[in-house]
């Protein structure tokens, strides 16, 4: 893993471009917004495609129904937009399973960003899963300075089978994929926003690299 724990400041951590969290109508952008904030950066709420394409680094959250957030993307063409972007992307929750190849939700297409689909948990196991859960198996620069069995906090009733770009790993009645990374893609099935001191470092470590 590099070294990534650099201090923060009130500027973008690099490049002129900033920071955009993707507005598209489907993601709890605020609280991702006010999570930045904390460590002391600025984020732009958008879904300009010149915004986004100029970004230093790109966040795509996403909360609801697969079928619907993934229509309101195609409505703005930001479907064709995301899987080529050249900057660090970290996707958050639904954003992480859109960048799948197919969702079962919905019997949704994905952006193919990640050569997975998203199944749903077993009708034997509570859905949605709501609360804290450990992450372990952690292979990335995104977890420098991240112990693991660290509680992140996740809300979901589809998951991520474990697969080649599984980053770490979750257990709910079965061992499932809790990050992925391929190339400058990133996704996180957990909230790092809500997840205190760890998810923020989570965070920190995202804004923190380097192009």
């Amino acid at each position: 893993m590099g070294q990534n724990n650099q201090q923060t400041t009130s500027t973008p951590p690099s490049g002129a471009g900033g920071i955009v969290i993707i507005n598209y109508g489907a993601g709890n952008i605020q609280s991702i917004k006010f999570a930045i904030q904390r460590l002391g950066y600025e984020a732009v709420l958008s879904d300009n495609v010149e915004e986004i394409i100029n970004a230093d680094k790109v966040i795509f959250p996403g909360v609801g129904e697969a079928s619907s957030a993934m229509k309101k993307l195609k409505s703005t063409g930001l479907d064709k937009l995301i899987p080529t972007l050249k900057q660090p992307v970290l996707g958050i929750c639904l954003g992480m399973q859109l960048m799948c190849n197919y969702c079962e939700e919905g019997d949704t297409k994905g952006l193919g960003i990640f050569d997975v689909d998203v199944v749903k948990f077993s009708n034997t196991m509570k859905v949605p899963q709501i609360g804290w859960n450990e992450i372990y198996n952690l292979k990335s620069e995104l977890f420098e300075g991240i112990a693991e069995n660290e509680y992140m906090y996740l809300v979901h009733s589809y998951y991520v089978p474990l697969n080649d770009e599984a980053i770490a790993t979750t257990e709910y009645g079965i061992k499932y994929a809790s990050a992925l990374q391929k190339d400058n893609f990133y996704g996180v099935q957990f909230h790092p926003e809500k997840s205190g001191d760890v998810g923020e470092q989570i965070l920190k470590n995202f804004l923190n690299f380097k192009l």
